[in-house]
């Protein structure tokens, strides 16, 4: 039997940009960035580690939070390219917290992001 849960939480990545100058401040030692994604409100890091989430909050998205979501967390993955009627990708992940979806936005290149999370969880 198969059970549908809703997701523990929601994200949209707009489009890969250069990685944030001021990321490094959150990086542990030996951790490198890979690749960095413009999300709604703020960005997306991929790191040799994890996948970091900023997400600016309030009017003037002063107050900031971070989630990190450690590679080795994540059970499973699946990628949807966009369809004739549905124009956005999504990339789901089973993690040991619940199912995070990642919406990408039009023109995002899911093959890229399905590469990125391969090559971090299973090269880790």
């Amino acid at each position: 039997m198969i059970v549908e849960t809703a997701a523990i939480t929601e994200w949209i990545f707009v489009q890969e940009v250069p990685i944030p100058n001021d990321v490094a401040g959150l990086l542990a030692p030996g951790e490198q960035p890979y690749a960095a994604f413009k999300t709604f409100r703020d960005s997306a890091i991929f790191t040799s580690k994890r996948l970091i989430v900023r997400d600016a909050q309030g009017i003037r998205g002063k107050k900031v939070e971070i989630y990190s979501l450690p590679y080795s967390s994540i059970n499973m993955w699946s990628t949807e390219n966009a369809g004739t009627f549905d124009l956005s990708a999504e990339v789901e992940l089973w993690t040991r917290a619940g199912r995070i979806k990642i919406k990408l936005g039009k023109g995002m290149d899911v093959r890229r992001i399905d590469h990125l999370i391969a090559t971090c969880v299973l090269g880790s």
